[in-house]
């Protein structure tokens, strides 16, 4: 498994011959909106009602059970953050046996309805520039209880992101990280994930 960033909640999971996308977006964010064709595509935050998507993508942009190229999503809505315009999802991946949480645009802490669903966590991309999503000491205190074997932070300050964003060494300072230089991207296997002793946390460069 190859994963990529590409700023904000855009990650490129390669697994395989297939790829999934989570949260694509436009060039409005001051970003070079990303290009590469995916198989599958998952929304954090998807309008309601949703609209059309490319054809032969898979899209998914809400709660539910899906099966695609085997990978297996588990999608589970998180009412509080939701409107009658738009819909927040946490996903849960399986691929390759790894076990990935994708908490998207999150902006508070899960409601125990929903955290009762994640368990066993390998990989967890979690927001790690503070407002307008989850804070740093929130964002802190969940990775903690997910205990996740690998942390992802996204939704952090980048060149060229018009929004303002804190920089990725406040996440790592409120879990007590030392710095860490971001990585072009992880490649990773089932067996190295079972490996890893603690947790590890690792930004990636968009």
């Amino acid at each position: 498994m190859v994963i990529s960033w590409y700023g904000e909640g855009c990650f490129k999971v390669q697994s395989s011959e297939t790829v999934l996308t989570s949260d694509p977006f436009d060039a409005s964010t001051g970003l070079s909106a990303p290009r590469f064709k995916s198989d599958i595509v998952i929304r954090t935050i998807a309008p309601f009602p949703p609209v059309s998507d490319e054809e032969g993508v898979f899209s998914i942009g809400g709660a539910g059970e899906y099966n695609s190229k085997g990978i297996t999503i588990r999608g589970f809505a998180l009412p509080n953050e939701s409107t009658q315009t738009f819909v927040k999802t946490l996903y849960l991946v399986e691929a390759e046996g790894i076990t990935l949480c994708f908490l998207g645009h999150i902006s508070e802490a899960l409601d125990p309805s929903v955290a009762e669903h994640i368990d066993a966590v390998d990989i967890l991309f979690i927001p790690g520039g503070g407002t307008p999503f989850i804070d740093v000491k929130t964002a802190a205190k969940l990775v903690k209880n997910l205990e996740p074997k690998i942390v992802i932070p996204s939704f952090f300050k980048i060149p060229g992101l018009k929004r303002k964003a804190d920089e990725v060494k406040h996440f790592l300072e409120e879990l007590n990280h030392k710095p860490v230089d971001p990585q072009e991207k992880l490649t990773i296997k089932k067996k190295e994930v079972e490996d890893v002793k603690g947790m590890r946390i690792i930004p990636l460069k968009s």
